[in-house]
């Protein structure tokens, strides 16, 4: 898409947020909370195709601050294959949310996943590691999200004790993966599928707490 090589130009004129490599606290012993906020679909403009790419555009050109006009482009760029200019608008998208914690949450969540998706999953967990020890303290998506990333990149220790605090939330839910496309339901088969290899590692040799 043209429009989205032209916007290069505009993400590049703001500040980056480097990602970078980060220590993983240990899990806590339960993940109740809810975090709606943090786990909402940024859509500024509603549908997909080059339209939506030209409103995107013209929407960040009016106002070059727009955080979520920027995110959703970024997200668009991802998953089109131009990850040099998702990144950049993503990363601006972040410095313009700076002031505003809870905007920076959301679009921080979202980027994730759209690296993750991308193929990119370490650089996925930097940006959902960015989110532990906020508010809420305890939410319900990072067990399994940083089990599915820790997954991955080959931290299979790590993935199963992730998901090791799901189940010890909710074991009810979690034992079973014929749960998972109700519990998350965003979630592709291919990804219910890889977490129920992390649940068959975690059921063959669950870890101890602490």
């Amino acid at each position: 898409m043209k429009t989205l090589r032209v916007l290069l130009a505009f993400a590049l004129a703001f500040c980056c947020v480097q990602g970078h490599a980060q220590t993983v606290p240990t899990p806590k012993e339960f993940y109740f909370d809810e975090d709606v906020a943090t786990t909402r679909a940024i859509v500024a403009v509603a549908g997909e195709g080059d339209a939506v790419v030209d409103r995107l555009a013209a929407a960040i050109q009016r106002r070059p601050q727009d955080v979520e006009a920027r995110a959703q482009l970024a997200g668009v760029a991802l998953r089109s294959g131009r990850p040099e200019l998702g990144n950049e608008l993503y990363r601006a998208a972040q410095a313009n949310a700076r002031n505003n914690a809870r905007l920076l949450r959301t679009v921080s969540w979202n980027y994730g996943w759209d690296l993750y998706r991308a193929g990119e999953p370490q650089a996925a967990i930097d940006q959902w590691v960015s989110l532990l020890n906020g508010w809420p303290s305890a939410p319900s998506w990072q067990p399994p999200t940083l089990a599915l990333g820790f997954w991955a990149v080959g931290r299979r220790d790590d993935a199963v004790r992730w998901y090791a605090a799901a189940v010890r939330t909710e074991p009810a839910l979690w034992r079973d993966p014929a749960n998972y496309p109700r519990l998350l339901p965003d979630w592709t088969p291919e990804e219910h599928r890889v977490l129920a290899e992390i649940r068959a590692a975690w059921e063959a040799s669950p870890p101890a707490w602490p």
